[in-house]
């Protein structure tokens, strides 16, 4: 017990510089200990891994679904038809009207003969057009909203006073959708939390039941360290580097496998995305969220090597 005081009080006595270097000496002695077994550490660190990598890419998913989504949002609009044989200074009229709305950001007027000859460039009923005696087609106003993300009760209000003008025959709105893309986005994000929390959970529990069969297989060694006066700080520090570097490298590994699934991707969802006029591409994660995993993995694997060493230490007392 002496022994152990006087362990302790050496210790409290240590220059910084001493206690630096003796850190730096367990930090890079407990990686030794980790290539000493490099296929089971190898096994261990691909399984938490592969833990970390599966709510971290529903979280890019999801931020690319909302990329997606803002991009659809700022061409949202309401389609407004307007009556026939509605002349041009009538609509010019509505439009300076409509224009003092606060809930309107911008009105685009579409008129017949934009209207025919964007239908002309975009179907394959070019000459059948031709036979036509006049131009069927009525005055469009695309409106655009300030909101882009309008609640579903206040849009149909919206429309109905649309309606209410007496040059306005129909108002359609394309947003609805929109909405409904958002509230399937919001359950993949609140899976990806759940998900995550999960797995972080079984991150702790696979750092600490690993950690456990080390202290299992040095009992011999710390029950000599604690003979000769080791401290249960002395004992534990190594293993808590052990836990920082499977936190550590775990980190590491699940930003490559979600790199390489985002290189993997990245040309199907850009030949999709040319289908439809876009020139959306896959983004990867941002640097707040590298970094913030990076750290999170680090001290769930300090924690859970502290939890197993807490629970399995004071068994081992010499004889």
């Amino acid at each position: 017990m002496k022994a152990r005081k006087r362990q302790q009080g050496f210790n409290r006595r240590l220059r910084p510089a001493t206690w630096l270097a003796r850190h730096a000496q367990v930090l890079f002695s407990s990686l030794g200990r980790l290539w000493q077994r490099p296929l089971g550490s190898l096994m261990t660190l691909l399984v938490l891994g592969i833990a970390i990598a599966l709510p971290l890419g529903l979280h890019l998913l999801v931020n690319n679904l909302q990329q997606l989504v803002s991009q659809w949002d700022s061409g949202a609009s309401i389609s407004v038809f307007l009556k026939e044989n509605t002349d041009e200074k009538t609509v010019k009229t509505l439009v300076r009207t409509l224009q003092t709305e606060q809930t309107i950001r911008d009105i685009r007027h579409v008129s017949p003969q934009q209207a025919m000859e964007e239908f002309r460039q975009h179907s394959d009923f070019a000459s059948a057009l031709e036979l036509l005696d006049d131009n069927p087609l009525p005055h469009v106003l695309l409106i655009y909203p300030r909101d882009a993300k309008i609640p579903a009760k206040k849009l149909q209000v919206f429309l109905q006073k649309l309606e209410n003008h007496p040059e306005v025959e129909l108002a359609l709105a394309d947003l609805q959708w929109v909405e409904r893309f958002q509230g399937i986005t919001h359950i993949i994000q609140r899976a990806a939390l759940v998900l995550a929390v999960l797995l972080s959970l079984a991150v702790l529990l696979i750092i600490g039941n690993t950690i456990r069969l080390e202290i299992q297989g040095r009992r011999d060694e710390i029950e000599i360290i604690k003979l000769v006066g080791g401290s249960n700080a002395f004992i534990r520090r190594p293993f808590l580097y052990e836990g920082f570097w499977y936190g550590l490298f775990s980190s590491l590994i699940a930003m490559v496998l979600i790199f390489l699934s985002a290189l993997a991707l990245q040309n199907p969802v850009s030949h999709l995305a040319s289908l439809y006029q876009s020139d959306f591409q896959l983004s990867g994660l941002a640097i707040t969220t590298t970094l913030g995993v990076i750290g999170s993995s680090v001290l769930l694997g300090i924690l859970g090597a502290w939890i197993a060493v807490h629970q399995h230490l004071g068994d081992m007392e010499p004889d």
